[in-house]
């Protein structure tokens, strides 16, 4: 164990990106100037943010602190002072637009704003529509994305491209209408649209999450088969399948890749690591620690989740808030499920070190302490009147656990019509 403690302390966890959040407290409707006011101390650099010129990123960041903190008039004041530019009349400029309203989930306001191009003199393609089919799958209204496909283009005369087959499949798949999907390809074929390797990889990940394997592989062979050739993303799917099984079967793939000529990254290694952990085998965890300092791959907030919760499994809770630490140095945090498992051990075998971690976690998110270590803080002797406990739980930039096998019995229905479809679109 002691090697394994020291593998880790060799790894770097995280990148030096850092995150922020805003106040929660609501205000009264503001204006442009106003904006830039409030947000100055909540931001680094408000006017690079907000600014027409500012870039896609900043404005969908900036979107995004402010519909966390619910201030959606803000957001539509915003956007509209981004309308004033002269390059609205460019159809990537007000896609840029469209797009942003996805990040607070405002979908009438972008579909609002769809409809009123040619109030501006821009042009509207499979671009603007692309980014607007993109905010209603943002926003989780996946059965609204299908409508919009088939009366939008029609009414504005032009056609759907691949990114736009590409956002109605997704959105199918979420919904759960494989069939639709295949019926999607076929139609795509029939109008000579390349189905790119990003749709095969969707509807791989939809089915192998759905339970639905016979289907997958099918898809996955009729793609090898138009020679469509799988990249690294494509592969961690099947990976992601692999790894609830033997390590042996997710070595098979990662090698395969390599034959390919394609280099596995961290989520490739995260997948081998969790099915290690699964199988006990503390040897090998050692060696594929080594292994990704080797690989040049820099581990993520889910390599930590994963080699805290192993540990925690072990009763190794001191190495594990050794782990922690590293990785709150680099500005990453595991799951709050994980950070529990830590605290609730290190209560039983270092208190010191929990209030530690308690303390730790506050000074980093002090707006938006959960509620949950309410107990913990008790127990400890430590305050238990947080009024930061009372804020919005989800401000908090902590990965959630997505480890939870999802129930396929809903889906087993539409396996003979899938098979048809599948068929009659890889002969």
């Amino acid at each position: 164990m002691a090697a394994f403690r020291s593998s880790l302390r060799h790894c770097r966890l995280f990148t030096t990106t850092t995150t922020a959040t805003i106040s929660t407290s609501t205000t009264s409707p503001l204006t442009q100037c106003s904006i830039k006011a409030k947000l100055l101390s909540e931001y680094e650099e408000p006017d690079r943010d907000i600014s027409p010129s500012g870039s896609r990123y900043d404005l969908d960041l900036t979107v995004q602190r402010l519909g966390k903190s619910r201030r959606f008039s803000d957001i539509e004041k915003l956007i509209e002072s981004h309308i004033k530019d002269p390059k609205i009349t460019q159809e990537n400029y007000f896609s840029t637009l469209i797009r942003s309203y996805g990040k607070a989930g405002m979908v009438v306001q972008a579909l609002t704003l769809f409809n009123k191009m040619e109030e501006h003199g821009t042009p509207r393609s499979s671009v603007s529509f692309n980014a607007l089919l993109s905010v209603y799958n943002m926003s989780k209204k996946f059965d609204q994305v299908p409508k919009l496909f088939d009366e939008i283009p029609q009414k504005y005369g032009f056609s759907p491209d691949e990114v736009s087959y590409g956002i109605l499949i997704k959105s199918l798949c979420e919904l759960n209408l494989h069939e639709r999907v295949f019926s999607v390809l076929n139609e795509m074929g029939e109008n000579n649209i390349e189905i790119t390797i990003s749709i095969y990889t969707t509807i791989l990940n939809s089915l192998y999450k759905k339970g639905m394997i016979d289907e997958a592989e099918k898809v996955w062979n009729g793609m090898i088969k138009k020679g469509c050739a799988p990249d690294v993303a494509a592969y961690n799917v099947r990976i992601m399948h692999a790894h609830r099984g033997k390590p042996e079967s997710v070595l098979k793939l990662i090698d395969e890749m390599r034959t390919m000529g394609l280099k596995p990254d961290i989520t490739s290694y995260n997948y081998l690591l969790s099915c290690y952990c699964k199988n006990d085998m503390i040897e090998d965890v050692e060696k594929l620690c080594q292994e990704l300092e080797r690989n040049g791959c820099v581990p993520n907030s889910a390599t930590v989740r994963l080699f805290i919760a192993y540990l925690c499994q072990n009763g190794k809770f001191e190495q594990a808030y050794e782990v922690f630490k590293e990785g709150m140095k680099r500005n990453g945090v595991p799951s709050l499920k994980t950070l529990k498992a830590l605290v609730d051990g290190l209560v039983n075998s270092d208190r010191e070190k929990a209030k530690e971690l308690i303390t730790a976690l506050r000074e980093r998110f002090p707006d938006n302490f959960y509620r949950a270590w309410s107990k913990v803080e008790v127990e400890l002797g430590m305050s238990k009147d947080e009024e930061s406990s009372t804020q919005n739980p989800s401000a908090i930039e902590l990965e959630v656990d997505s480890s939870k096998d999802e129930e396929s019995s809903t889906q087993k229905a539409s396996v003979a019509e899938v098979n048809v479809n599948l068929s009659k679109l890889f002969v």
